[in-house]
């Protein structure tokens, strides 16, 4: 009984006792990394472009010219438009 009672008496836990916290605030740097490089980015990551967007890259590349660019941005522009309450 002796030993357990002079067990506790030392300097107390020492500097592991950080590693809990450290862990903890790794994991949750980690899980803010993830959610920033997927979820919260809109879905738009690698691979994922706008619509505009999409439409812009065909015009530089030449797939479409610049009367259809005009009339395909107007549609997807009116579309925007109609999502919201006009005053």
């Amino acid at each position: 009984m002796e030993i357990l009672a002079h067990a506790y008496r030392d300097d107390g836990p020492g500097p592991w006792l950080l590693l809990i916290p450290l862990l903890w605030a790794a994991i949750a740097a980690l899980a803010f990394w993830l959610l920033r490089r997927t979820v919260w980015r809109g879905g738009r990551g690698p691979g994922h472009e706008t619509p505009a967007g999409l439409l812009g890259r065909r015009f530089a590349a030449g797939e479409i010219e610049a009367e259809e660019y005009r009339a395909r941005l107007a549609v997807l522009g009116e579309g925007r438009l109609s999502g919201r309450r006009r005053t």
